[in-house]
């Protein structure tokens, strides 16, 4: 069973993007969702392997979506052009931070590596 990928982004050309990236890389993805509460409402559905998050999305910061998702244990991807990793840090020590725009290869990359610390915690 391939692994599932929350993506929250507003901006549709770069949700569009994204998705493909990692659907073509042999992820389900769920998403793009430009809001928080689409997000929400799709984590409560079913629970994500990873979530790749722009923080500022149409209604508002992503922050209390990311809490969510830490206290379920999903790995954060946090994808921003606006905040910088030391920004991210001080409120997700364990997530990744990737700047705008980010290769694909980069992103997927990011992916593959936080999906392989996560598996290699759980053994």
């Amino acid at each position: 069973m391939s692994q599932r990928i929350l993506v929250a982004e507003d901006e549709m050309v770069v949700a569009f993007d994204l998705c493909d990236t990692v659907e073509e890389a042999g992820f389900e993805v769920e998403g793009p969702h430009a809001g928080i509460s689409s997000a929400m409402l799709a984590f409560q559905k079913a629970k994500p392997d990873l979530a790749i998050l722009d923080i500022s999305l149409d209604d508002g910061n992503v922050f209390p979506l990311a809490r969510k998702l830490a206290a379920e244990d999903v790995p954060i991807i946090f994808h921003s052009g606006r905040h910088t990793s030391e920004e991210v840090k001080a409120h997700f020590p364990q997530a990744v931070t990737l700047l705008k725009p980010c290769p694909p290869a980069d992103m997927l990359q990011a992916v593959n590596d936080v999906l392989e610390e996560c598996a290699a915690a759980g053994d």
